[in-house]
C-alpha cells in the first residue's frame, strides 16, 4: 500500500475525505500539505485529530528528504481543481477555468464526462477537455 493510500485510510477513519496531498516550499520551508474535506466542513479539531494520526506514520515513512512541516487543512471555499475527482466533487459550484491558450471560462460546473468538464456559462453550455485546462479553481461570488 502506498503512503497516499495509508493516509487516505487514516483520513477516512476520522469521517473525512482526502482531497489532495502536495509538497510545497514556502519561505524556505518544506511543507507536506494534506488537504481534507467533510460534508459538514472542516474545523481545527478535525485537522488536529488527523494530523495526530498521520504524524507517526510519516515518522516511519518520511514523505520527503530532510526537514519538513506537516500541515492538515481544508481546501477552502475557493480551491484549485487539479484532478478529475476534484472536478467531480465540485459539480454545482462556480468554476473559473484558464485554458492552455489563455482563454478564461467562468460558469457553474454541471458535468464531468469523457475526460472533459461541462460548464453552464452566460453564453450557454461549454465543454472543455481536461487536457486543455492550464488551471482551474472554484470561486465564490460575494
Amino acid at each position: 500500500m502506498s503512503l497516499e493510500q495509508e493516509i487516505q485510510k487514516l483520513v477516512e477513519s476520522c469521517g473525512a475525505t482526502l482531497y489532495d496531498i502536495e509538497t510545497v516550499n514556502e519561505r524556505g520551508k518544506t511543507i507536506y500539505r494534506v488537504t481534507i474535506k467533510t460534508k459538514d466542513g472542516v474545523d481545527l479539531d478535525k485537522c488536529a485529530q488527523i494530523s495526530n494520526l498521520i504524524s507517526p506514520l510519516l515518522d516511519v515513512h518520511p514523505p520527503v528528504k530532510g526537514e519538513y512541516y506537516l500541515e492538515v487543512s481544508s481546501p477552502g471555499v475557493e480551491r484549485k481543481l487539479k484532478k478529475p475527482s476534484h472536478f467531480a466533487n465540485s459539480i454545482g459550484e462556480n468554476v473559473r477555468i484558464t485554458t492552455i491558450d489563455g482563454t478564461v471560462i467562468e460558469g457553474q460546473l454541471t458535468k464531468v464526462e469523457d475526460n472533459s468538464v461541462v460548464l453552464n456559462t452566460e453564453d450557454g453550455e461549454r465543454k472543455v477537455a481536461l487536457d486543455e485546462i492550464a488551471s482551474a479553481k472554484t470561486y465564490f461570488e460575494w
